[in-house]
């Protein structure tokens, strides 16, 4: 089948990214558009259209009056998701041979631009839930403890990143995280790719946006939290820590210089459809009904796990012994094609998804499933990686990546160092790390997760020759 006959090709429930539902909720103004002669909307950095990193023209004027709306001092639009703008935020936030404090569940973009910056990743290890396989986001004590042990690291640490929410919905209590971060000197970025609608601030039992929690540097996905199209996402910025000026230099480092003028027309729409008041309305319902369907489905005995974005619903599916990719593939037979699946969960994205009869649907298909699962497996906990609490590459990311290299067995590759990412996708976060020494305890994991993501983790893993 061609790729143009797969993008209209009927799918079941779709619970999955991008979160306007395939088409079902995004912003009427763009929907107005797409109604029009084909490709009438694809047009380039004409003057008065302008573009992300021009300062007139309507892109210019619309990045501004986003900024004010959203209590922010600067604001970008991206065409290249979620990816491009924390890499340009890395870019501008550290100098090459200056390093970084992130999270080991960091996304695979901002380990390849420390690649790209040469700027080295100081990693800290995150709490992990081994009863389903999760990363976690830091308390206040953790990063106090992580804090204590910067301070005998003879790096020059000028930043920090922290990821909030996670992929699966989990946050963090932001405010107070960044504002220890900045007592210590560190500017603070945070990817917040999955938390867009936050910002709307009109339920309190949202998670605090980062840009009101005091973050120097916020990078939102329009289409993983917000209804954008794929690939539309935005930078904020606010505060003096960081120079706007460098911030648009490092984006003209990696932006296309020809945007898409349709995504740029999607940046703008889908950030006034979270502050208009139809829009504000629309996301009020939405959430009212997705917290109604985690209830009912949760009353009616499926194992789901609580987090704190009520448009993801995490099943907790190795609960009772079956694996998130088999549930995943049950539940795409009968019609439900979720987000995530991973060996202990099959995540679904709500979304802006219309949710009237999703509850009686799963409920169904559930019980099926344990009906037909007459032989369930007994999980252990799912072991976690056993990071150090702190931890850097032991050779430059940059020059580990750029170096001859080779692929040996993993089973054979102790005391040498990493050359490539190895990442599982979705959701693209590294359990190795270019410039990384593998011991024996990483390897022996990894083998281990290799039997529950065969097709994820390698038994081949290319290092510094």
């Amino acid at each position: 089948m061609k790729i143009s006959d797969l993008l209209t090709y009927k799918r079941g429930k779709n619970l999955f990214l991008p979160a306007h539902g395939r088409g079902f909720a995004l912003p009427t103004d763009l929907r107005r558009l797409l109604r029009k002669r084909p490709g009438i909307w694809d047009l380039p950095e004409l003057l008065d259209i302008g573009g992300p990193l021009c300062s007139i023209g309507a892109i210019a004027v619309s990045q501004d009056e986003s900024a004010k709306v959203f209590g922010a001092d600067h604001c970008w639009y991206g065409v290249n998701g979620a990816t491009g703008l924390l890499q340009a935020s890395l870019l501008a936030i550290a100098k090459p041979g200056e390093a970084i404090l992130m999270p080991r569940n960091a996304h695979r973009s901002l380990i390849q631009a420390c690649v790209l910056g040469d700027i080295v990743p100081v990693l800290f290890d995150i709490p992990y839930l081994s009863d389903r396989g999760h990363a976690y986001p830091p308390d206040i004590d953790w990063l106090n403890k992580v804090l204590k042990l910067t301070s005998s690291c003879k790096l020059d640490i000028t930043a920090a990143v922290l990821i909030n929410p996670t992929y699966h919905g989990y946050s963090s209590e932001l405010s107070i995280l960044i504002k220890r971060l900045h007592k210590q000197g560190l500017k603070v970025l945070v990817d917040e790719a999955h938390g867009t609608y936050f910002a709307s601030d009109i339920d309190k039992g949202l998670p605090v946006s980062a840009l009101k929690a005091g973050a120097d540097l916020v990078v939102n996905s329009l289409h993983k939290s917000a209804q954008g199209i794929v690939q539309t996402a935005v930078l904020w910025s606010q505060g003096q820590l960081v120079d706007p000026s460098v911030i648009s230099r490092c984006l003209g480092l990696l932006q296309t210089t020809s945007p898409s003028s349709l995504l740029l027309a999607s940046c703008e729409l889908a950030l006034k459809e979270l502050t208009s008041r139809s829009g504000k309305r629309n996301l009020s319902s939405q959430i009212d009904d997705a917290r109604d369907v985690f209830l009912r489905l949760k009353n009616l005995g499926l194992p789901l796990l609580k987090n704190d974005d009520p448009l993801r619903l995490v099943l907790h599916s190795s609960y009772h012994g079956i694996c998130g990719f088999d549930a995943d593939k049950w539940f795409i037979k009968h019609g439900i094609i979720g987000e995530l699946p991973e060996p202990g969960t099959l995540t679904f994205c709500l979304g802006f998804n219309p949710l009237k009869g999703l509850a009686h649907a799963m409920k169904k298909c559930w019980y099926k499933l344990l009906l037909d699962n007459t032989s369930p497996k007994t999980y252990p906990p799912f072991p976690g990686p056993n990071f150090p609490l702190l931890s850097h590459p032991s050779m430059s990311c940059s020059l580990a990546y750029r170096s001859n290299s080779n692929l040996v067995m993993l089973n054979e590759a102790e005391g040498l160092v990493s050359a490539d990412l190895v990442c599982p996708y979705p959701p693209g976060i590294p359990v190795l790390i270019p410039g990384e020494l593998l011991d024996q305890q990483r390897i022996n994991w990894m083998l281990g997760q290799h039997k529950f993501w065969p097709n994820q983790i390698p038994l081949q893993v290319r290092v510094v020759s």
